[in-house]
């Protein structure tokens, strides 16, 4: 009586196909689990940094009559004041450029831009690392991404901010889909790259297929 049993030789070329066929989807899983997470960060920031906003505005009013533009130190003391008391921040400093960032409970950060409160860059995950690689003004759309307020003005470049809270980077955009990608200093694909959040934004915090930058961390 025979005992059909499989040869060495059968054994190896099927885990080598497993092996390819693994090589092959891994990556792309990973990929896939990287933009979720930093997704679902974005959207999460997004509406926790805005209900900071209108808690602030139940206390001092109208957020156009406190926000101010301002840089160094000043920053820093203007957030502590009207922002930091409605998040859950859990470290704080301010940079040797001037900029002023702040840590929060999940593993995210908030940075000020040096020399304005315009400017805000929000990092999902792995901040630090971030930093290391791109230093601090760099990994735009990739592990770092910029928002702007400016509440103030109703001047054409600003106007998508306008009487806003913190929203994702729209300066000086002119509205079109065209832009957000190529055309403009801030494009995603492009420019500096500071129009990537909003692109994330407007495809309901979903990164899009036809992203230009690949999310790392």
């Amino acid at each position: 009586m025979k005992i059909r049993a499989f040869t060495l030789a059968e054994i190896l070329i099927t885990l080598g196909i497993i092996g390819v066929i693994i090589a092959l989807t891994l990556p792309s899983l990973i990929q896939k689990y990287k933009n979720k997470t930093v997704e679902t960060r974005l959207k999460r920031f997004y509406s926790l940094i805005n209900q900071a906003i209108n808690i602030s505005e139940s206390k001092y009013g109208n957020k156009q009559y406190w926000f101010e533009d301002l840089s160094m130190e000043e920053a820093q003391k203007w957030f502590e004041t009207y922002l930091e008391p409605n998040l859950n921040i859990i470290r704080k400093e301010l940079i040797s450029d001037g900029s002023y960032i702040v840590y929060f409970n999940d593993g995210s950060a908030l940075k000020s831009h040096k020399n304005t409160t315009n400017d805000w860059f929000y990092y999902p995950i792995n901040p630090q690392k971030c930093i290391n690689r791109y230093g601090l003004n760099g990994g735009y759309g990739i592990c770092c991404f910029a928002f702007g307020f400016h509440p103030t003005s109703n001047d054409t470049r600003w106007e998508k901010h306008y009487d806003k809270g913190i929203e994702p980077y729209k300066y000086r955009w002119d509205g079109t889909e065209v832009q957000l990608m190529e055309g403009s200093i801030y494009s995603c694909k492009t420019g500096n790259q500071f129009y990537c959040t909003t692109i994330i934004q407007r495809n309901n915090w979903t990164i899009p297929q036809n992203y230009p930058q690949k999310i790392s961390y």
